[in-house]
């Protein structure tokens, strides 16, 4: 009775999967699996479930293995070689829960459906970890036009630093100026009397007048004398 319901099964197979599935031999065969959630993505990831009816298969479980095509390029998402472990102990499950029927289609479309929520999972970590990034970036972008926030230690302590670089400054400009006289020997000028400014010759304009007034008057001693 199991090879009946094998051969039944099989017919249905074919009718679902018409370019899926392919012949091993009388009791094996291989559906190929591709997963629908990555277009944007590139070429979908693809494996390959391969079937073994047991002679007393429905009644007891199929033997699975799964594999890559060897002509499908890796997927950021998927890894096979990684997963496959997990994806097959996914499916003990549904095959407790059709032990007796009939069951490669329950197989097949698990084990799709898993594989799918598993690189969506992954594909979603890694959005989520970009979006971090960005933001990271973003934050530090903006850090640099707002600055840091003023409180009233802060101001306090640059206040005190301003004060002492700008005492600081004065001291060294008074330095080189003093520095800088000395170097060319000048001293302070000195403001002469207008006795000195006679006396040297410096005298003019109004100086003048002052001489011939002055001249004029000894004369009218002489003559008085």
């Amino acid at each position: 009775m199991g090879r009946e319901e094998q051969v039944e099964e099989r017919e249905v197979l074919d009718s679902i999967f018409p370019d899926e599935i392919k012949d091993i031999d009388e009791t094996s065969f291989v559906v190929t699996i591709n997963l629908d959630t990555f277009e944007e993505d590139g070429p979908p990831p693809t494996m390959l479930l391969k079937v073994r009816y047991p002679d007393t298969y429905p009644d007891a479980a199929p033997d699975l293995s799964l594999s890559s095509p060897s002509d499908v390029q890796p997927h950021p998402h998927f890894n096979l070689a990684e997963d496959k472990k997990e994806l097959l102990e996914g499916l003990e499950t549904t095959i407790e829960e059709n032990m007796g029927m009939a069951m490669v289609f329950s197989l097949v479309s698990a084990l799709k459906e898993e594989a799918e929520a598993l690189a969506q999972s992954r594909k979603d970590a890694a959005l989520r970890v970009h979006e971090e990034q960005l933001l990271e970036a973003e934050r530090q972008e903006n850090e640099k036009f707002h600055g840091q926030q003023v409180t009233r230690e802060s101001f306090l302590k640059w206040r005190e630093g301003f004060l002492m670089e700008m005492e600081e400054k004065r001291t060294k400009e008074e330095e080189g100026k003093a520095a800088e006289m000395k170097k060319k020997n000048i001293k302070e000028p000195t403001k002469l009397t207008g006795r000195q400014l006679w006396e040297r010759g410096l005298a003019k304009g109004e100086v003048g007048d002052d001489d011939d007034a002055a001249t004029e008057g000894v004369e009218n001693l002489k003559v008085s004398a």
